[in-house]
């Protein structure tokens, strides 16, 4: 693992947001609360998304999907 020797000047970016995008009232982790501490968000693609109707049902597909690969592994 390469490690990098930290700089005492912090990045400057290049501010690219639109002008017709409108943060100004926009408040900072106003959804956060919704999700325990120990949600991991997960992307999923699209084709994948649309057989599972919510997260229960993505859950429990892998909680089956565990318990077979459990299976298999101690059967060999």
């Amino acid at each position: 693992m390469r490690m990098l020797a930290k700089t005492s000047q912090p990045k400057k970016f290049k501010d690219t947001m639109r002008p017709e995008y409108d943060m100004s009232g926009g408040v900072r982790g106003k959804y956060a609360g919704r999700f325990k501490g120990d949600v991991v968000m997960v992307p999923i693609a699209p084709d994948v998304a649309a057989v599972f109707p919510d997260a229960d049902a993505v859950n429990d597909a892998l909680r089956m999907l565990l318990k077979v690969a459990k299976k298999v592994s101690q059967a060999a």
